[in-house]
């Protein structure tokens, strides 16, 4: 018999029950936790501490990345401030529910490491590790970062921008500049680049049909004196990708790095692509040291990353405010839903923890 769709709100609160659920359920008791760290900035002063697991021993084989099934929400806190020792207290209060960790997987944020340096002390077989994304990242910086052709570029990149968006050549606008994140967001602006010369040399082609070439000239024919330096640039975005790649789907273990160099560091051309190789090899020899011999190891957090993705859909136009009620559910995005998960969690949580945990966290 045809029945009703259920009222939004009793979707909202059945979502919040089964995310409250996962974050309070019990956690297997193992020496071999790998724990994932990240904030979620939204706006107002507030940040959501995800802490994201999965035990060294049920890591997924290898050639295979990990999958949100493949990991458990461990920790889901908001709060207005996150200093090094307000990190450090979740990350304690965790090891209490779950023991030490074996590892802690961080990006360069300085709260988060602060905090998993001083679990460390307390903890010393916990190892820290540093996500290899954002290590890339910081050595894309240090090698193109104060470049003066590649400087040049992107202050030409910014007038161009201006002086385009609102003309014939509108579509052929340059991505928008991603301050903050500028050298993990590089291979969008090199693929952009890489158009652009394509269609200089293409005066024939489709895009240009409605420009006459003076003008196109007139607004992208800078692009030439920058075509060499594009291939360097490219061949170091190159070497981060197949390194991002790599990691995703091989993780740490002993022995990683020399293969890691042998995917990224033959037939490169440049000297920047070589110095981009060199120091992502040596970063991954230096985390190898860290491991037991038979051990293999998450290096790279996009999962959290992917998590806080699905989190903002779920919350639409709201992911432009602050955190509301809806926090919980984050855990749920990680739970396969059948009956009998559903089923469980229900009986643990009711309409009233939720209240309960929404009042102890937001407020």
């Amino acid at each position: 018999a045809a029945q009703k769709v259920p009222h939004w709100t009793g979707i909202r609160t059945w979502m919040q029950r089964f995310g409250v659920a996962a974050i309070e359920a019990p956690i297997e008791e193992a020496d071999d936790w790998i724990w994932m760290a990240d904030h979620s900035v939204q706006i107002g002063p507030e940040k959501a501490l995800l802490v994201l697991g999965i035990r060294a021993s049920k890591m997924p084989e290898l050639g295979t990345p990990l999958k949100h099934e493949d990991v458990r929400t461990l920790v889901v806190q908001p709060g207005a401030k996150w200093k090094q020792e307000d990190t450090a207290a979740a990350y304690e209060a965790l090891a209490q529910r779950a023991g030490p960790p074996r590892a802690v997987l961080i990006d360069g944020a300085a709260d988060l490491r602060g905090g998993a340096e001083v679990l460390k002390k307390q903890c010393p077989d916990t190892v820290v590790l540093s996500d290899f994304k954002h290590r890339a990242a910081n050595i894309l910086k240090s090698v193109l970062g104060k470049d003066e052709r590649f400087i040049e570029f992107n202050t030409q990149l910014g007038r161009t921008r201006s002086a385009i968006q609102q003309t014939e050549l509108a579509h052929l606008a340059p991505p928008s500049k991603k301050v903050k994140a500028r050298f993990m967001n590089l291979a969008g602006m090199l693929v952009w680049a890489t158009m652009v010369l394509w269609h200089l040399e293409h005066p024939e082609s489709y895009t240009r049909q409605s420009i006459t070439r003076e003008r196109f000239e007139e607004k992208l024919g800078w692009f030439r004196e920058y075509d060499q330096d594009v291939v360097v640039w490219q061949e170091c975005q190159q070497v981060v990708s197949a390194g991002v790649t790599f990691v995703n789907e091989q993780g740490l273990f002993h022995g990683a790095a020399d293969q890691l160099q042998q995917i990224i560091a033959t037939k490169l051309t440049t000297a920047k692509g070589r110095e981009v190789a060199d120091q992502l090899v040596n970063f991954f020899r230096e985390s190898e040291s860290l491991q037991k011999d038979s051990e293999r190891l998450p290096m790279i957090t996009e999962i959290v990353e992917s998590t806080f993705a699905l989190y903002k859909q779920l919350e639409r136009q709201h992911s432009k405010g602050g955190f509301t009620s809806l926090l919980p559910t984050l855990a749920a995005l990680q739970v396969p839903t059948t009956p009998e998960t559903i089923r469980q969690a229900f009986a643990r949580v009711s309409v009233k923890d939720v209240k309960r945990w929404v009042a102890n966290n937001l407020g």
